[in-house]
């Protein structure tokens, strides 16, 4: 497939520190205001240095490399994430680290997805976006650009990355990808992750939380999975859901697993119908992954008796991971194409540090 690629050259007349490969996907950040038709139209990185000059100043080569028709982020898919850690794949050797530009709406869900296609991933990938248009005189799309190059370049005294899997940066804040929730739409605050510690803070200086970035592993081959099993689904516990919406859901035809929302701890209702609906969809090879509803919540089945029952019958815990990396670990394990018990085992414990034990 072919991409529209631009080299940008440093115009420091110093050796470059390394090289990023910039891939936009798309999103509000690259959009511009079109005063003609006084409306916001995609952005042609072929201007790029005119609207963000600062990256000229970057001691570092950085290449952009654009999707052939980029998307709103609403439009992401399996596919499309497939596609991107095949251009991960593809220029891993000739690239030092990777930046890749994504709207805000879906970017958790595809921070997670790559965090499982690439297994043994050794530089960093960071995702950015913006909640303001990059044409928009207080876009947030500068910052977090020029942030996310600089992090994506940075090596430690030994000349290694010092970030080492996937990410998000927004608003000062760089955070696992698949630990990250979008939690505010009107904010530039955008991304959070209640459950793990930031990997780093962007102030005046970039302060690093080494103790929890994933070190850097001499002689990491890098393995890029190719597919992802979308016969998934999620199930949500509200107070009032009824027989027939469980039941439907659980019937879905050639479905192979279900993320449950449930309040709290991991409870759900004890009626009946519900554990017997659960159980019998467990017996029919249905995997029932169980997360909680709660943004910084942790599932501890038998915690409380509402959810000792769902430990009973064969639910998993999905202790402290989050909706978004849950639903895409699911595709991902499928995908693998192993026995029912081995999809449980690995649902159940930590594949990228996505979850706690």
């Amino acid at each position: 497939m072919d991409y529209n690629k631009i080299h940008i050259n440093p115009i420091s007349p110093e050796p470059t520190t390394g090289s990023v490969l910039v891939i936009y996907t798309g999103g509000t950040l690259g959009m511009v205001y079109e005063t003609k038709g006084k409306q916001l139209v995609p952005f042609n990185f072929q201007q790029i240095i005119e609207k963000v000059p600062e990256i000229s100043r970057l001691d570092f080569d950085i290449t952009f490399l654009s999707l052939p028709e980029p998307i709103d982020s609403s439009n992401m898919s399996p596919a499309i994430w497939i596609e991107l850690a095949g251009i991960i794949e593809a220029h891993y050797d000739e690239y030092d680290s990777f930046v890749i530009l994504h709207g805000t709406d879906t970017m958790a869900y595809t921070a997670s997805a790559l965090s499982y296609l690439l297994e043994n991933l050794n530089k960093p990938v960071i995702l950015t976006g913006a909640q303001l248009p990059i044409g928009v005189a207080r876009s947030d799309a500068r910052e977090n650009v020029i942030t996310a190059l600089e992090l994506a370049a940075a090596k430690n005294q030994d000349g290694h990355p010092i970030i080492t899997e996937v990410c998000i940066y927004f608003n000062s804040s760089l955070l696992r990808g698949n630990r990250s929730k979008k939690k505010e739409s009107s904010d530039f605050n955008a991304f959070h992750s209640e459950n793990y510690p930031p990997l780093a803070n962007a102030g005046v200086r970039i302060e690093y939380n080494l103790p929890y970035i994933k070190p850097y592993e001499p002689g990491l081959k890098l393995k890029v999975h190719k597919s992802l099993d979308t016969q998934v689904a999620f199930l949500k516990m509200f107070p009032g859901i009824s027989q027939v919406v469980v039941e439907s859901i659980l019937g879905i035809k050639g479905l192979k697993g279900i993320v449950l929302e449930t309040y709290g701890a991991g409870n759900a209702t004890t009626e009946p119908w519900f554990l017997n609906a659960i159980s019998n969809a467990i017996e029919q090879d249905i995997v029932i992954f169980n997360v909680s509803q709660c943004d910084g919540g942790r599932v501890s089945q038998g915690q409380y008796q509402t959810s000792k029952f769902l430990r009973q019958i064969g639910v998993i815990s999905g202790s402290d991971i989050t909706a978004e990396a849950a639903i895409t670990k699911m595709m991902f394990v499928f995908a693998c194409n192993q026995p029912s018990q081995n999809c449980v085992e690995m649902l159940g414990r930590p594949l990228r540090g996505e979850m706690s034990i």
